[in-house]
């Protein structure tokens, strides 16, 4: 870490010295009325600025690099979102005329991918979502929050816990980024969430499709995106505060934030706590699914004409049950429509009961980005330290201690590019070192270690754009001997992996208002610890797994297409997928294979490989006839099939279908603002299409759900008012991904939800 800390002092020296002050301001108006817009947002995301339009509908940087071409975006509710790549060396006034929309536009300016651009030239699929829109609807983490977006689904383990599922793929095959670290919380384990914040997103990102080129691997199936608010304007310190509150397991949550921008130096701070008793089922509470979280985190930065600096550090600290853990039951035996059970019979205490995990997340991340005269350097360096505790038989003993340190670092050099040439490069990689604290044992110590460079081209035509790059990833995992016991229970192993991705990209504007999207190409995933080395009982599965130091690498061919339409009125997008992959990698037991264990009997499951492929679809259509009305409808289907056995793969969502019908009512008080009264239908079909080893079907099922809110105008203050309601005809139902599911255990009844949130203009 000090040799890399050393070598961006050494970058530092070599930015152009003589960088001068530039300022980058113009007007932003109404493009049909030609009057001013005041309270605008112009930001430039790639560079982390943004300001406000005054009274007259002027806005002004007043420290930018001299140098480069960056996308800006400028937003107002009610108006389409406006982007333009603007050359710094070249402008220094914008005159932005924004076109009145009813159709809520999202962000269109895609960071996630290799470099900031209008989501129109950018060829992969990405779905973004505010914070607004993930407050606004019932949800007790970041995962949960986003999961209504067309692709996505959640593997869910009672309440707390939720792993993303992105066409399918999930666990390793997804990876999730907040501040632009590729989060390490052990992902292979069932039970393990996603330890972030999910009051700090200021919006969420998703990329689906494989993104190994960019992620390397663990990208098989997409990106999560996680991007902190910007830093205010220059002069400014401004605010947060939120609460909410669930009735169906009493979640309250609350979050407060503080941020402020002086002469180029920014910080933030916040901090967040959640309380949660068991969650209610129209059976039954869910026995010992309560959860307690704090979270903490903390910004340092500079903005100066050669770039940005900011130093992130943030706690995460849970306290959740394990519904169903330490009970004799055997996988599969419930019916589809489970009866009362002890698994059933949960009470309002917020206090932890054995068996319960406690989860500390510690990260540290320098996110930085030097501009050069030829040039321009984007960098992260990070620090995380993950501790897993399960404490079994006592509150301050754990049975159950993982400790995994994670240094990693990333570097993506941007070539001076034109409007015709966007070419970049860039290396990356991480050292690891996990460790076994405790007396029970699932893997062993090990270390590992990746590295990965790739090379990437954008080629931009008037109305199309073309990318293509090129990845090579080395991995490599050294796991200990260890014994339990007195027995060998892990012998020593070594293993490397080397591969070779590739992608192909292309967006084309087949009109102003119509799109097509389509990529191709070659991903890779290597074999997690989990699937290499565990030799024990996991609790969290309630199973023993046995790992295979011979496992391969998993190795995807994809190919995906999309047509995206918009206009003010009209909103739709219709995308397909084929993902084949040779060498998948997953658990089953074989002839009935038991062990005894901890003084049970306990099913054998084992790692092995075989071809698969896994193909589906999204779609959706939002229509605003009028003002007042907005109706908006998606469907998701995915299918995976194991090529060699001719059955299903695991944990694959069942299709669904979304309806959401919306009153907009703009009323001629200043006091209103904002407001909306809506009401949903979720249908999701019957998913017979499962792993028999250790899946049932799952039955159809409909979910009733709505919401109202406003934002009041107090003097110079806003304060928004919502709830909303879950399942509000308390249906008995158990989703297809609920790990709980063999137990009875079922998904949440009737969830009204309550929340404020309240803007801060300190200064």
């Amino acid at each position: 870490m000090k040799k890399i800390l050393s070598l961006l002092i050494v970058l530092v020296s070599a930015i152009n010295s003589n960088a001068s002050l530039l300022t980058l301001g113009g007007q932003v108006n109404d493009a049909n009325t030609h009057l001013p817009i005041s309270g605008a947002i112009v930001s430039i995301p790639e560079l982390k600025i943004s300001v406000n339009t005054d009274e007259k509908g002027q806005f002004n940087f007043l420290k930018i690099p001299a140098k480069g071409r960056f996308a800006l975006e400028a937003s107002y509710l009610g108006y389409k979102t406006f982007t333009q790549v603007v050359d710094l060396s070249t402008t220094q006034s914008l005159t932005i005329n924004l076109s009145t929309s009813i159709i809520e536009v999202h962000e269109v300016v895609v960071t996630g991918n290799v470099a900031g651009t209008d989501n129109r030239s950018n060829s992969l699929a990405v779905s973004s979502i505010n914070k607004a829109e993930m407050l606004t609807r019932p949800s007790t983490n970041i995962i949960d929050a986003i999961s209504r977006i067309p692709g996505i689904s959640q593997v869910t383990t009672g309440a707390a816990v939720s792993k993303p599922v992105i066409r399918g793929l999930s666990y390793n095959r997804v990876v999730t980024l907040s501040e632009g670290v590729k989060q390490e919380g052990q992902q292979w384990g069932d039970e393990h969430g996603i330890e972030i914040d999910q009051y700090n997103a200021g919006r969420v990102e998703v990329l689906r499709g494989a993104s190994s080129l960019i992620y390397g691997s663990d990208a098989l199936g997409g990106v999560i995106n996680i991007l902190d608010p910007l830093p205010p304007a220059e002069g400014t310190i401004k605010g947060e505060f939120l609460s909410n509150y669930a009735t169906s397991n009493g979640l309250s949550g609350t979050s407060a934030m503080l941020q402020g921008n002086s002469n180029g130096f920014n910080w933030r701070a916040r901090g967040s706590y959640k309380s949660a008793y068991a969650y209610n089922t129209p059976l039954g509470r869910a026995t010992n699914s309560a959860f307690n979280e704090k979270d903490y985190s903390a910004q340092v930065g500079l903005n100066k004409t050669w770039g940005y600096t900011h130093l992130s550090f943030s706690s995460f600290n849970t306290q959740l049950g394990i519904p169903g853990s330490g009970h004799d039951h055997e996988e599969g035996a419930v019916e589809e429509e489970p009866q009362q059970n002890e698994f059933l019979s949960g009470d309002k205490s917020r206090k932890m009961a054995l068996p319960f995990q406690d989860i500390n997340h510690y990260k540290l991340a320098l996110n930085s980005q030097f501009v050069f005269n030829k040039g321009r350097l984007r960098s992260t360096l990070a620090f995380q330290d993950n501790q897993r505790r399960e404490l079994e038989e006592s509150f301050s003993e754990p049975s159950l201690f993982f400790d995994l340190k994670t240094y990693s670092y990333d570097f993506k050099y941007y070539f001076n590019n034109t409007e015709k040439w966007e070419p970049v490069i860039g290396v990356s990689g991480a050292v690891q070192n996990s460790k076994n604290k405790a007396e029970e044992l699932l893997i062993p110590d090990y270390k590992s270690a990746n590295i990965g460079a790739f090379a990437y081209i954008k080629r931009n035509w008037t109305n199309t754009s073309f990318n293509a790059g090129l990845r090579f990833d080395y991995r490599n995992f050294k796991g200990l001997q260890m014994e339990r016991d007195e027995e060998v229970a892990f012998e020593g192993f070594k293993n490397d992996f080397a591969n070779v991705s590739g992608a192909l990209g292309i967006s084309h504007n087949l009109s102003e208002n119509l799109t097509f999207k389509s990529n191709a190409g070659s991903a890779f995933r290597s074999p997690n610890i989990a699937e290499l080395s565990s030799n024990g009982v996991h609790e969290g599965t309630v199973r023993y797994e046995i790992g295979d130091t011979g496992l391969k690498p998993e190795r995807s061919y994809y190919a995906d297409a999309a047509l995206e339409y918009h206009t003010h009125k009209v909103d739709a997008h219709f995308n397909i997928y084929n993902n084949y992959i040779s060498n998948y990698i997953y658990s089953t037991q074989t002839a009935n294979e038991v062990i005894e264990a901890e003084g049970e009997s306990l099913a054998v499951f084992r790692y092995k490989q075989d071809n698969a492929n896994l193909y589906g679809m999204e779609a959706g259509l939002t229509l605003h006839p009028i003002s007042l009305i907005h109706l908006e409808n998606t469907f998701a289907f995915t299918r995976g099939l194991n090529s060699a056995t001719k059955s299903s793969l695991p944990y694959m969502p069942a299709p669904v279908l979304r309806n959401e019908l919306k009153f907009e009512p703009a009323f001629k008080s200043s006091f209103l603002k904002h407001s909306y009264v809506s009401v949903g239908i979720d249908n999701f079909f019957r998913q017979s299409k499962f792993d028999g080893d250790f899946e049932t079907a799952t039955g159809p099922y409909t979910l009733l759900n709505a919401s109202a809110g406003t934002t009041l105008k107090l003097k110079n203050q806003d304060l928004t008012l919502y709830i909303s309601g879950a399942n509000l005809l308390d249906k008995e139902y158990i989703d297809h991904l609920n790990r709980l599911k063999p137990l009875g255990i079922l998904n949440q009844g009737r969830n009204i939800s309550f929340g404020i949130l309240m803007p801060l203009n300190l200064k």
